[in-house]
């Protein structure tokens, strides 16, 4: 018999971009200018789909990566819990999930592995042990703003569900989890598809796709007292409680959550508030589902990273709101509130054959509020004012730049499943209208204009349908087959620093998928072909009428391998993935004068995952991942600022690494269960080396790092406590200072060439300590 799925896999288990608007910063008196998002915020260099270097490693990368071929490591569960949870099928649209045999690469994470994570910190930073994933936070710490990248692929091209509903941002298309915080205390089960993976709702998945299902059935009544606190101040609390299940059909889940921190990087606090109630209705035929969850993050800004200079003797420094003469200024933060509601229906009609529909509606609320000095009147449509006979040109100012949208629409899936085949029709269809506004809150001079100074909408269609196919051809060989259509419509009705372009824009989309695989006993291979298409971002149309972007395409081959049986995993995994059009940050400036993206006709990423587990006896465990992989651009076109003569210079490029693509990711878990109850999991991970562009330019580059955690774990019950966990976790023990995150710039001046580095430093050793109670 094989092992859960889960239980097999390694456990454990960007910046995100968002709307870009031009902008300025003093340091040391000098104007820098760069590109940062409108909401949430984020500098442009970081959205340049994730780049990295060539395979040639040096001596000591290799002893890391003998490290994590020589250790097995950690399975997802040492012994079977018990578990007060019902064997239902969970009230959601669940056919953009894949099964275990689905010929993708693919790592499932379980209720109990996810909450013995869960001591405060984002949810990227919970999926920092599954293959091939690298993680990184602003404020340094895993609380606050923090990104993800999968197989060096963003958060805009890693396509996120909640329930199969989706999640992205649709017009930046990231994933922001400020907006969910402690959302991981409702997760019952995560999966991570590696690739295109399979048709799924919401943004393309170009590099991963990560689906949360929260919606289980808990059998019997029960109170959780979830409480933790760590370095930099930082306090979870969580109070979680349910129903059971009452006359058989009914059931209710609440749970009220708060975190806070001082962050790592100086000012970058945080305070997160959420709220999460799900009811449910179960019957023979019929089960009806309602969610409603609210998130709400005030965070003070850290988005302009650490220059490369104060990054050796002031790494904690944060420029964001030194524009304000004196002090910093006290209200430079991001405010967001962010509403979900979600409605499911499940009807089965007979054995094998149910349908499932969903509504649903997101509202986002929010701002940044930020302090600018010496801002020209024209730039808002205000008139000079004149003081005491003098034209004032300039002035300081406060500004908030609002965003306010409403996210709404449909899912539904058709299943039918008999003995050898199974079929799922489905599709979805979806509708944004977001409005962006800015308002000026004060002036240092008179005023003499309106308050709001500019005001735009936009919004987005998207409808998609698809059909699945898995067909058993014998007992050991199955077919897969998947194909989808997708139709995208925008409508944006001008930018902030552009606001008489309007773009209508309509993409029409066919994507394919096709693969087999083979089981025998613990052994199972399987080989697949996808396509994927996706649309540019909201950023990417600012560029003018004669630069507008083209569709990226995306052709995915993966072949793999595994073994699994009660006592180990191992697995391989092969993958290439080759871009078309893909869209990157080559330097080039836009009509508005912004940094702009580009598409490059061809590029690619070439890799191997390996997986490995085993359960050596009864006090030890082990787990490790590890990927090697080439990611190129094939011909890069490099544009540099040109400041002594107005113009960019272009410098050509064969074959570069694409930016924040690592070559070689690892991780590794150790369990060790000296006594009874108690547990050590001494948790590793590995980073090669990252470019900040696209050049391959060592001297725009992030170091490699090794990083080494530490977590105890003492579980127990006594009478009316049904379960006690007493959780204490030291990270990065060896006090490691690295940077996963920053971007780069050059310019001409003075006829000699300037590159400018900024990092997003993480926190040195730090730790969490928690106490669970569930009654």
């Amino acid at each position: 018999m094989l092992p859960p799925e889960s239980e097999a896999e390694i456990k454990p288990v960007e910046p995100d971009q968002g709307n870009a608007c031009a902008g300025r910063f003093f340091q040391n008196s000098k104007m820098l200018e760069f590109t940062v998002r409108c909401r949430p915020f984020y500098f442009a260099s970081n959205t340049s789909n994730l780049h990295g270097h060539s395979l040639s490693l040096k001596i000591f990368e290799m002893k890391r990566i003998v490290f994590f071929i020589c250790f097995a490591f950690s399975l997802n569960t040492w012994s079977q819990e018990k578990t007060d949870t019902l064997d239902l099928p969970p009230v959601e649209v669940r056919a953009v999930t894949a099964s275990r045999t689905a010929p993708f690469a693919k790592t499932n994470l379980d209720k109990k592995e996810i909450g013995k994570q869960n001591l405060g910190q984002d949810l990227p930073f919970l999926l920092n042990q599954t293959p091939s994933v690298v993680v990184n936070s602003d404020a340094g710490n895993g609380v606050g703003y923090t990104g993800i990248r999968i197989r060096g692929t963003d958060a805009t091209r890693i396509n996120v569900t909640l329930n199969g509903i989706p999640y992205n941002d649709a017009e930046s298309q990231g994933s922001f989890f400020v907006d969910l915080p402690d959302f991981a205390s409702s997760v019952n089960r995560i999966q991570i598809q590696r690739g295109v993976g399979t048709s799924t709702n919401g943004a393309g998945a170009f590099g991963a796709t990560i689906n949360f299902s929260t919606n289980e059935v808990n059998n019997k009544a029960y109170a959780e007292f979830n409480n933790s606190y760590g370095s930099f101040n930082t306090w979870k609390n969580t109070i979680k409680v349910g129903s059971g299940l009452l006359g058989n059909h009914f059931t209710i889940d609440a749970r009220a959550s708060r975190i806070s921190s001082d962050g790592y990087i100086d000012r970058a606090s945080s305070d997160l508030k959420s709220a999460y109630v799900s009811t449910a209705y179960l019957s023979d035929k019929n089960d009806f589902r309602l969610n409603v969850f609210s998130g709400k993050e005030k965070t003070y800004q850290a988005w302009y990273g650490v220059s490369q200079p104060d990054l050796k003797t002031n790494r904690t420094i944060n420029y964001a709101g030194m524009q304000k003469p004196g002090e910093p200024y006290e209200n430079e933060t991001d405010n967001y509130k962010q509403d979900h509601y979600q409605l499911f229906y499940t009807h089965r009609f007979k054995p094998g054959l149910s349908f499932n529909v969903a509504a649903f509606l997101t509202n986002g609320n929010g701002y940044y509020e930020e302090y600018r000095a010496a801002q020209d009147y024209a730039g808002y449509g205000v008139d000079y004012p004149v003081v005491s006979g003098d034209t004032v040109l300039e002035t300081d100012l406060t500004r908030q730049l609002w965003l306010k949208n409403h996210f709404y629409g449909s899912i539904f899936s058709i299943q039918h499943q008999s003995s050898k085949t199974n079929l799922t029709f489905g599709g979805a269809i979806t509708k944004y209208d977001g409005s962006h506004f800015g308002e000026v809150i004060w002036s240092e001079h008179p005023w003499n204009g309106a308050n709001r100074w500019y005001d735009l909408d936009a919004y987005k269609k998207d409808f998609n349908i698809y059909g699945k196919w898995q067909q058993d051809l014998s007992d050991q060989l199955q077919m897969f087959a998947d194909v989808q259509y997708r139709l995208v419509n925008y409508d944006l009705l001008g930018f902030r620093d552009n606001p008489t372009l309007f773009i209508y824009n309509t993409y029409n989309f066919f994507n394919p998928k096709f693969g087999f695989s083979y089981h025998q006993n613990d052994w199972l291979m399987y080989a697949s072909y996808s396509r994927a298409n996706k649309e540019p971002n909201r950023n990417d149309f600012e560029a003018g009428l004669d630069q507008q972007p083209t569709p990226e395409a995306l052709n995915d081959w993966e072949a793999g391998i595994e073994r699994r049986n009660n006592s180990s995993f191992l697995s391989a995994n092969f993958y290439y993935m080759k871009y078309k059009d893909q869209l990157v940050l080559t330097g080039k400036i836009n009509d508005v004068g912004a940094y702009t993206r580009t598409n490059i006709p061809n590029s690619y990423r070439l890799g191997m995952e390996l997986q490995g587990s085993a359960v050596f006896n009864k006090w030890l465990k082990a787990g490790a991942n590890l990927t090697l992989s080439r990611n190129k651009i094939i011909d890069f076109t490099e544009y540099i600022d040109d400041y002594d003569n107005g113009v960019q210079i272009l410098n050509q490029y064969h074959k570069t690494d694409i930016s924040f693509s690592p070559e070689v990711t690892g991780a590794a878990t150790i369990t060790i269960l000296p006594v009874k109850n108690l547990a050590v999991d001494l948790l590793s991970k590995y980073v090669s080396k990252q470019y900040l562009d696209n050049t391959g330019n060592d001297s725009r580059a992030l170091g490699s790092y090794f990083t080494e955690d530490v977590r105890v774990t003492y579980s127990f019950n006594r009478n009316w406590l049904k379960n006690v966990d007493l959780i204490f976790q030291v990270n990065n023990a060896f006090n490691k200072k690295y940077e996963p995150n920053g971007y780069s710039f050059s310019y001409y001046a003075n006829s000699q060439l300037t590159t400018e580095n900024y990092y997003f430093p993480m926190a040195g050793t730090n730790f969490f300590g928690g106490v669970n109670i569930r009654l």
